[in-house]
């Protein structure tokens, strides 16, 4: 008997994708800044029992890579094998980015499939021949418009994201009948107005489309470092076209049917907003033209900026993910970003706010309290987790504040993509756990050897690692490691189980960890820093 239809919705993966990025350089925070996002989410998906899906991947066609390959006196191919190899795929391993595919558009996997995906529109009549000339940006990889420029003092016009001068392409091309699309577009923004996000960025799409589409060049022929023209092998695929179809070919289009099946549509593409006219205007309008469903949600980041400056190698701000880790440590680098900026607004970075949240929340705030709560139990009960007694209403304030804090992460992160918002709903427990051992003093509490004081210390300590062991699993997406380390440092490792198998909603089930369970104080989660390197 076939599937029905709410049984196939049941079996696809929560599909996650990042923009395939250029590679015309080595990655930067702005990249790693996307990346460790999706990273989170997909875990989150994940520790709720989820099947999930996780793509990155690297955009090697195009104009900006061929003469990048060139300034450096090498193929474009040799280019993107060297930076892909020897940067972006061992950062996200550095950064204990858990993708499950990466994608490169030079792979036969993809090249195919964008091949007869263009041959099919062609042959659908929806791709004409025709001819152009205007403004391009090399490095948007993009003809502008008008309202997209920007002049210098000497007037001459300059592309308004990367602030260089423009040239003035003319050649003929093939066209897609983008400017047919406009109206189902506004159909569909309307019954999908969760589409684009933020608001400000889907207020922004939905008046560029009601001012009228263009129809789109969709190939070049003043330079051939792209995936030919089926049909016409003197013109090559407009790089753009070839990239957004990488959302599709990874994940089975025209080779894997099933897998195509149970993962496509994406559920959130992930992009900066620079890139959101592609994503939610001729992504959507391409799938509309083959008959493919469209995706659930288009997220635009905001910028990083330092100097009042979008971070770029172009502008010299870019700085290296690397620079931060080895001094703050990995997961404190995906921590921060995630917590200091709300997602989808721009963000400045400095080194000594990174600093100041990380003494305060991390080190102070909850390393603090992991290393008090093991040097306790290992003091008083010789690393056995004591048992609790009945509990008082100090200690229900606390269940109740970790049932929020499950909760509010949970749609938050999970529903909402409100990192900051579901990071500090989790901190703000822990400063209420801190909260309740100062003001129980278990310390003064030891010093009552009756029944009664013996009792009233054993429910302090358990209350404490309780609650410690719910923030554990409700951290493990953002920060794995030292959850882990947590997670061991409590024994739960061995009385529940595997961290990752621990489910988010069930984070604030009160009692999970059993008395007996042994308690070691471990490495302190976040160390002291040492000076800022010069």
């Amino acid at each position: 008997m076939a599937a029905t239809g709410s049984e196939k919705q049941a079996a696809k993966a929560f599909y996650v994708s990042t923009p395939i990025y250029y590679v015309n350089d080595a990655p930067h925070l702005g990249h790693a800044y996307t990346t460790v996002a999706g990273d989170v989410l997909t875990r989150w998906h994940r520790q709720r029992g989820e099947k999930v899906w996780y793509l990155t991947g690297t955009d090697e066609h195009g104009q900006k890579i061929m003469r990048t390959a060139e300034a450096n006196d090498v193929t474009p191919q040799a280019w993107c094998d060297k930076l892909v190899e020897e940067a972006w795929k061992p950062l996200w391993e550095h950064l204990n980015i858990a993708n499950d595919d990466f994608i490169r558009t030079t792979e036969k996997r993809h090249t195919d499939r964008v091949q007869e995906f263009v041959q099919d529109l062609y042959d659908k009549g929806e791709i004409y021949k025709g001819g152009y000339e205007g403004p391009y940006c090399v490095g948007c990889e993009e003809y502008k418009l008008p309202g997209d420029l920007i002049e210098d003092e000497a007037g001459v016009k300059l592309c308004a994201v990367h602030k260089k001068p423009v040239e003035i392409l003319k050649e003929e091309n093939y066209f897609f009948k983008l400017s047919e699309y406009g109206p189902k577009l506004l159909e569909f923004y309307a019954a999908n107005p969760g589409f684009v996000q933020p608001e400000s960025a889907r207020n922004e799409i939905v008046n560029f489309v009601k001012r009228g589409l263009q129809d789109l060049s969709i190939s070049r022929s003043t330079f051939d470092w792209g995936v030919p023209v089926p049909w016409d092998d003197k013109h090559v695929i407009y790089v753009w076209v070839d990239a957004l179809l990488n959302y599709a070919t990874a994940v089975g289009y025209g080779a894997n049917q099933e897998k195509f099946d149970g993962t496509f549509p994406a559920n959130v593409h992930l992009i900066g907003k620079d890139i959101l006219r592609f994503h939610s205007v001729i992504w959507p309008a391409m799938l509309m033209a083959q008959g493919l469903p469209l995706p659930g949600k288009v997220v635009a980041n905001g910028w990083l900026m330092v100097g009042g400056e979008k971070m770029s190698k172009s502008n010299l701000t870019g700085i290296k993910p690397q620079d931060l880790t080895s001094h703050f440590g990995v997961d404190a680098y995906r921590w921060y970003f995630l917590r200091a900026i709300a997602y989808g607004s721009d963000g400045s970075f400095s080194w000594e706010d990174f600093t100041a949240r990380y003494t305060s929340e991390l080190a102070n705030d909850y390393g603090n309290l992991a290393s008090r709560l093991a040097a306790m139990v290992g003091k008083y009960y010789g690393g056995a987790l004591p048992g609790a007694a009945a509990s008082g209403e100090a200690e229900q304030a606390v269940q109740a504040g970790l049932a929020k804090a499950v909760a509010t992460a949970d749609r938050k992160i999970g529903e909402e993509l409100d990192f900051q918002g579901g990071i500090l709903a989790v901190f703000d427990f822990v400063k209420q756990v801190n909260g309740y051992i100062t003001e129980q003093e278990p310390w003064k509490v030891a010093k009552d050897e009756s029944p009664e004081g013996k009792a009233r210390l054993a429910t302090i300590l358990y209350t404490a690692a309780e609650a410690l062991r719910g923030v554990a699993v409700l951290l493990n997406p953002v920060m794995p490691e030292t959850s882990q380390q947590l997670w061991e440092s409590l024994g739960a490792e061995e009385s529940l189980g595997a961290l990752s198998d621990q489910l988010v909603q069930d984070a604030g089930t009160w009692g999970r960890l059993p008395a007996g369970a042994t308690v070691t104080k471990g490495a302190v989660l976040f160390p002291r820093l040492e000076e800022k390197p010069a």
